[in-house]
């Protein structure tokens, strides 16, 4: 039997559908977006969440011309799904499949491509600016969660677009915030009666009489504002976005596709810039997600019938997250200074137990990665050693507070960067394969990058002791297996280590690309091809005497690293080189420039060159160009 969304090719045939339809509707989204995520893995309680908003979205608003603006991207299935992706849907975040985000290279439906939270209302008011300078006449629609709304820019967004008084909807999409009342009948009343052509009409002829009543007219006017100013937010928590110059209505139930409808219709006719307050389930319609939102917020293949997310074989290595998260808390047992910052991420940065150690030595800032750095640095200036941890893509969006409120003054701040390299099926926008780059050049900065769960430990400790601001790496997924230290020693800033002497070349590594140098090299032995191995450890400062005693002997030299080859790793070897005026011949490996789409670690890294295979295969070229020992491989 056909379902209603096999017929639904583009927001046009949805259209045609009977009101009636549209729970049936509903449903097999959910179905669809469950079924999917539970092969694929993916963002699942938010996309859930805005079904029945994406449906009426769709059938006031006419995407493309409309411009629907998906803050984060992370409630965009449903949207995917009804315009013209249900084919592809089955690929989503697999290699050359559909984009786990709103992507503008996918569909001219995706009108502006997100990943990071928080831009929705920014890129919507350009749009919306855009739209009156070339003097055309669609709509524009940021939807936002209240997450979202914690970060900085989502509030310069809404005091810019106040400020012009835009034409420009803003949706809160509320599935958490506390400070919002409960839905009832009244205050869903409300709304669609404050938002109807017929109190909007009222409104502006009782102001113009008003404004007639000679002497106190304009006295009258704004009194009558103040009053339903007061009214409103009594009635509604809106007077934060009326101070924005922002038109408010709501909280309504955002499961009521009929009440939903209604409301964005009316309020489309509104002139100036309105926000429209919604209330959503995270995981509404599938219990598991329901009952666990943070575990289904993001999620990789789960069991769809029970809900238990696939889980790893016994006795597999711990994931470097969670060999952070019990070392740091074990080292802060014994260092009553050290405290913890998290950017909204407390599980996914394996801070939990942290946070249950030490309540009050931890602190979730919310969405606002430049606040997180900059409340470490005070907390610096009082004698405390703060641990900020952000997963390396998020650090870029705090880059001037490091340079400047951290590393300028010299504070004893430590960055602990996860998910760094290639993540995997989040993408480009999620990769963190430019922070070797951005950080590198930054002085009284020292950065080191482990290769196994070890050294991990090892850096975590050396960083809890260095009078300064101290930033390490740690990628997505398990460690190499080994046993974890009981008693975790500390390392020498600056100290390489030399894992293989070898006279026919040097690889010099860092992190992830340390083990797989060292795999290659001990094949390529069985082919009579000798190399040198050093994992450099620390970025900055380098092991200057290491490297430059085994580079004068080498016949080449290959740098590895799961970063950005313009200004990474690999540059900083070239500079050493130079400096100390030796000329041997350089070849990097590590992320070309251009941006990486998704797939499995594994599947990027043999497309990329980036493992052991990739590494041999390298070397072998090299071999035939550079050393006085040509192999025939």
């Amino acid at each position: 039997m056909e379902t209603l969304l096999s017929q639904i090719k583009s927001p046009t045939e949805l259209k045609k559908l009977d009101k009636n339809q549209l729970s049936q509707l509903a449903e097999e989204l959910r179905e669809q977006i469950v079924a999917t995520v539970a092969t694929n893995g993916g963002h699942l309680g938010s996309s859930l969440g805005v079904v029945e908003l994406t449906i009426a979205l769709h059938r006031v608003f006419d995407s493309p011309s409309d411009q629907i603006i998906w803050d984060v991207g992370h409630q965009a299935y449903a949207h995917k799904l009804l315009t013209g992706r249900q084919d592809q849907f089955g690929s989503l975040r697999q290699l050359n499949g559909l984009s786990g985000f709103p992507k503008r290279a996918e569909s001219e439906h995706d009108c502006f491509g997100v990943g990071h939270s928080s831009t929705s209302i920014s890129a919507a008011s350009g749009l919306a600016a855009g739209r009156d300078i070339c003097g055309v006449h669609d709509k524009v629609i940021a939807v936002i969660g209240d997450g979202s709304l914690t970060a900085g820019i989502a509030f310069e967004g809404l005091n810019h677009a106040g400020h012009l008084k835009q034409k420009l909807i803003v949706i809160l999409n509320d599935n958490e915030m506390s400070i919002s009342p409960n839905v009832g009948a009244l205050s869903s009343f409300l709304s669609r009666k404050m938002t109807s052509n017929t109190f909007i009409r009222f409104k502006k002829e009782t102001e113009t009489l008003l404004n007639y009543v000679p002497g106190i007219g304009r006295e009258l006017v704004n009194l009558a504002r103040r009053a339903e100013e007061s009214f409103k937010s009594f009635m509604t928590p809106g007077m934060l976005f009326e101070g924005f110059g922002f038109d408010y209505f709501g909280p309504i139930d955002g499961h009521n596709i009929e009440e939903m409808t209604e409301t964005l219709r009316n309020v489309s006719q509104i002139k100036g810039p309105v926000l429209l307050h919604v209330q959503t389930k995270k995981g509404k319609g599938y219990e598991p997600a329901e009952k666990n939102q943070p575990k289904f917020h993001g999620v990789g293949p789960f069991n769809s019938e029970t809900g238990v997310v696939n889980g790893s074989k016994p006795g597999s290595a711990s994931s470097y997250t969670k060999v952070f998260g019990d070392t740091l808390t074990d080292i802060a047992c014994e260092d009553e200074r050290i405290v913890a910052i998290t950017a909204a991420m407390a599980e996914g940065t394996g801070l939990k137990k942290f946070s249950e150690t030490f309540p009050d030595r931890f602190f979730d800032v919310g969405i606002a990665e430049q606040h997180a750095v900059t409340f470490a640095a005070g907390l610096a200036c009082r004698g405390l050693r703060p641990v900020v941890t952000i997963y390396s893509t998020f650090m870029q969006r705090a880059y001037d507070q490091v340079v400047h409120d951290v590393c300028l003054q010299n504070l004893p701040v430590t960055f602990a960067m996860d998910r760094c390299g290639l993540v995997g099926a989040d993408g480009p926008t999620h990769h963190g394969v430019f922070d070797l780059s951005f950080l590198r050049h930054i002085p009284n900065l020292t950065f080191a990058v482990p290769r196994n769960e070890v050294e991990l430990q090892r850096i975590i400790k050396t960083a809890s002791l260095l009078e300064g601001p101290f930033a390490y790496r740690y990628p997505r997924g398990n460690g190499i297996g080994l046993s974890l230290a009981e008693k975790i020693e500390s390392l020498e800033i600056g100290q390489g280590e030399l894992l293989r002497n070898g006279p026919d070349g040097l690889i010099i590594a860092v992190g992830e690309m340390v083990n797989e140098a060292f795999q290659a090299a001990n094949q390529l032995a069985g082919k009579g091809i000798d190399l040198s191995v050093i994992d450099a450890r620390f970025v900055k400062p380098l092991d200057r005497d290491l490297i430059l005693s085994q580079a004068a002997k080498a016949p080449f030299i290959m740098t590895a690293e799961e970063n950005s080859l313009q200004g990474g790793f690999g540059t900083s070897i070239l500079e050493l080189l130079s400096d100390a005026g030796l000329a041997v011949p350089v070849i990097r490996i590590g992320i070309p420039d251009h941006f990486v789409g998704q797939g499995t670690q594994a599947e990027l890294r043999a497309q990329l060159g980036l493992d052991a295979a990739g590494v041999m295969n390298k070397v072998e070229q090299i071999m035939q160009q550079y050393s006085p020992k040509v192999t025939a491989g």
